[in-house]
C-alpha cells in the first residue's frame, strides 16, 4: 500500500474539501514521506465514556441485492460492514470481553496509511481495547432508545468516531457506525476477507484526467446516501435482538467531514432522519471556487433540526447558503483552534504516541485535546437530547462558560 503526505481540506482537487481522500486517492510514495515508526508500539486508550449505560457492540455484514455495487458494477449487490453501539444491561458487559477497536485486517491497512500524523506502527489498533462488552445483553428495562446512524469521513474507518459514539451509547442512543465498502481503507468482512479501496482510486484517477472529479464527488455522496438509506431499512432487523429497544420514530444522523455531508444530504432526501449533525463537512461538490456547485441540501436547506460544527476558519458559502435556507432549527458553532481531524479519534490518540507539538498543531489544531473531545461529547450530545428525548440542557441557547472554546456564528 502506498503511503500518503498529510492531507488539507482543500487539497487533491477538492477531494479533501469533501472529505473524500482516501486510500485509493493516495499520493505517490514519492510525494509523501510517512512519519517514522517507534521502537515500540504505544500503549494507547480511549477516553472512558461518561454516561449512566453500560455499553455493549456487535458488528455485523449487510448486504442490498437491489443494487449492484456501484464501484465494482460486476458484483450484483452492495456489502457494508456495520457495528451497532448500544446501551448494555447494568452489569451485562461482566464476562463479556471488552471489543477491539478494529479488525486485523482493516487494522493493518490503517496503520499502514500511517493517518493523520500517527506514526506507522505507533498503535496496535487491533488490540486497542474499547470500553464496550462484545455482544453483551442489551438494557431493556428502560423502553426503546433512539437510534443513530454515524459516518465517518472519506478515508478514515467507521471506527474513526468511537470516543463520540460511546459516549452517546453511554447516554442513552444505539448508534449504528458504517463502512462503505471501496471507500474506506479496509473493509473487514466475517469470512477475513478485506475490500480496499482500489476500485474508487481507479475511478478518481480516470476522473482526475478526464476533469470530471465535481462529477465524481457527486458519485461518492449519492452512494454514500443510498448506503445510510439502506441501512435505515434494515433497522428492523439489527443484530444481537437489538431492534426490540430501537426506537425507529426517533431517528438521527451525524458523522465527521464527508460522513457530515452524508448525514445532511440523506436527511434532505429522507423523512426518517429527524435531526442531524454535520462535523466540519464541506456542502459542495467543488469548492474550488467555493461556492460553485452547492449540494441540494445548501440550495434549500431542511425543515427540521441541524447541527453545524466546524473546525477554526470563516464560515465557507456552502454552510452560509444552508444556513439562509430551510425552516428548520440550525446552529452554526466553531470549535476555535481546531483543525479537520479535531473531530475524531484523532484528538485522543495522537497526544499519546508522543509526536510534536508542531505535528498535533497541523491534525488536531491548538486546541487542548481533551477539551475537544469534552466539547464535542458535550454539544452532539445536547442536540441529540433536546430534539429526539424532549430534554433540553439550553446548551445550545447561547455561549457557555462551560466550554469558552465553542464560538456561536451566525
Amino acid at each position: 500500500m502506498t503511503s500518503r503526505a498529510s492531507l488539507t481540506r482543500r487539497s487533491l482537487v477538492g477531494l479533501a474539501a469533501a472529505g473524500l481522500a482516501t486510500t485509493a486517492l493516495a499520493l505517490p510514495a514519492s510525494a509523501a514521506t510517512p512519519p517514522r515508526a517507534p521502537a515500540a508500539r504505544t500503549a494507547v486508550h480511549l477516553p472512558p465514556p461518561t454516561g449512566p449505560y453500560d455499553i455493549g457492540t456487535v458488528s455485523a455484514r449487510l448486504v442490498d441485492r437491489s443494487r449492484h455495487d456501484p464501484w465494482v458494477p460486476s458484483r450484483p449487490f452492495r456489502e457494508l460492514m456495520v457495528s451497532v453501539w448500544y446501551p448494555a444491561a447494568s452489569g451485562g458487559g461482566d464476562g463479556h470481553r471488552r471489543a477491539g477497536y478494529m479488525a486485523p485486517g482493516a487494522a493493518a491497512r490503517w496503520d499502514a496509511m500511517a493517518p493523520h500524523g500517527i506514526p506507522r506502527g505507533a498503535i496496535d489498533f487491533a488490540a486497542l481495547r474499547t470500553h464496550a462488552g462484545e455482544g453483551a445483553p442489551a438494557d431493556t428495562r428502560h423502553g426503546r432508545h433512539p437510534v443513530l446512524v454515524y459516518a465517518a469521513g472519506a478515508g478514515d474507518p467507521r471506527t474513526w468516531g468511537t470516543a463520540l459514539v460511546e459516549e452517546l451509547a453511554s447516554r442513552g442512543y444505539v448508534v449504528v457506525t458504517v463502512d462503505h465498502t471501496y471507500e474506506s481503507p479496509g473493509v473487514q468482512f466475517p469470512d477475513g476477507s478485506v475490500k480496499d479501496a482500489g476500485p474508487l482510486m481507479k475511478a478518481f484517477e480516470e476522473a482526475r484526467k478526464n476533469g470530471t472529479v465535481p462529477r465524481l464527488l457527486q458519485r461518492t455522496v449519492d452512494t454514500r446516501v443510498a448506503d445510510s438509506r439502506f441501512v435505515l431499512d434494515r433497522l428492523g432487523s439489527l443484530p444481537n435482538g437489538l431492534s426490540r429497544i430501537v426506537d425507529r420514530r426517533r431517528v438521527g444522523m451525524f458523522g465527521h467531514s464527508a460522513g457530515g455531508i452524508a448525514a445532511a444530504e440523506t436527511m434532505y432526501e429522507d423523512r426518517r432522519v429527524s435531526a442531524g449533525v454535520d462535523l466540519d463537512g464541506t456542502l459542495e461538490y467543488n469548492p474550488e471556487p467555493e461556492g460553485t456547485r452547492l449540494m441540494p441540501v445548501a440550495r434549500h436547506g431542511l425543515d427540521r433540526p441541524f447541527l453545524l460544527m466546524g473546525s477554526d476558519r470563516p464560515t465557507e458559502p456552502a454552510w452560509r447558503s444552508f444556513l439562509s435556507h430551510g425552516s428548520g432549527w440550525k446552529r452554526n458553532l466553531t470549535l476555535r483552534g481546531s483543525e479537520h481531524q479535531a473531530y475524531t479519534d484523532l484528538s485522543a490518540l495522537l497526544p499519546q504516541t508522543g509526536v510534536t507539538g508542531e505535528v498535533l498543531a497541523q491534525n488536531i489544531g491548538t486546541v487542548t485535546p481533551a477539551r475537544a473531545i469534552a466539547a464535542q461529547r458535550a454539544y452532539v450530545t445536547s442536540f441529540f437530547d433536546r430534539w429526539l428525548k424532549e430534554r433540553d440542557d439550553t446548551l445550545l441557547d447561547a455561549p457557555s462558560g462551560r466550554y469558552p472554546e465553542v464560538e456561536f456564528r451566525d
